[in-house]
């Protein structure tokens, strides 16, 4: 082959079912994303006294970064999650 042009290379499909219960095992191991079934119902006053450990679950649940302070991650989650009135 001849350098400087783009070449197709082709993988073989991931398999991202099964492997583990709903197919976890198989979906971390090739880094793929579902959505949770439902969104978080919590309140301002729920974020804003919610331990830190709750808030990395919350946000690694929903493939959010986890970094900073705890207080940097009750931001983030609010502006996340809470709708505006």
């Amino acid at each position: 082959m001849s350098g400087g042009g783009m070449e197709s290379v082709s993988r073989p499909a991931t398999d991202v079912s099964g492997g583990g219960p709903n197919g976890y095992q198989s979906r971390k191991k090739c880094g793929y994303f579902q959505m949770p079934l439902h969104y978080p119902r919590y309140t301002k006053a729920d974020y804003e006294t919610m331990p830190e450990w709750k808030l990395d679950r919350l946000l690694a649940e929903y493939g959010l970064p986890i970094i900073g302070d705890v207080e940097q991650k009750r931001k983030f989650a609010m502006g996340a999650f809470l709708w505006p009135n």
